[in-house]
């Protein structure tokens, strides 16, 4: 008696020819379900139009930053940079994550005739983004804006 067959004695079920039913039974069920659907998260400026509420946020703020994802938790190097050179001087900031709204994040991008996020807004005015305020920061111009800086409304 060869392995296989010594092995075919031991397991009944391996190859012995035992009676197979006259179905096929399933084994598993299909079950059809609605796609959940993902409720988006209400942006902060309800039903305004974006341009106004990008206006309403620059103005009621001395200084403001439209990032992708938040200070605690940017989602770009770019936007991590700025929020932690705005950061290190302590001075409060309004920060907005752009992927919230994507109105915002196209609508900012217009409003100041920059083409890239982040963007930094200092008395109503803006300054730019990553770059430039790291530029700002290493000339030391940067701790003056921040210092004189006063919401405009």
């Amino acid at each position: 008696m060869g392995l296989i067959d010594r092995i075919k004695a031991r397991l009944p079920i391996v190859g012995t020819g035992a009676p197979r039913p006259a179905a096929p039974v399933p084994t598993y069920k299909t079950v059809s379900r609605p796609e959940p659907k993902e409720e988006a998260p209400a942006s902060p400026r309800g039903g305004r139009p974006a341009r106004e509420y990008i206006d309403e946020v620059v103005k009621q703020n001395a200084v403001v930053i439209f990032m992708k994802g938040t200070p605690q938790s940017p989602a770009c190097g770019f936007s991590a940079s700025a929020s932690s050179i705005l950061s290190t001087h302590g001075v409060p900031y309004f920060s907005f994550d752009v992927y919230g709204d994507p109105d915002v994040r196209e609508g900012v991008k217009e409003y100041s005739n920059w083409p890239t996020i982040p963007q930094i807004f200092i008395s109503g005015e803006f300054v730019g983004g990553a770059d430039i305020l790291k530029t700002l920061e290493d000339s030391g111009e940067l701790k003056g804006m921040l210092a004189n800086a006063r919401a405009p409304a």
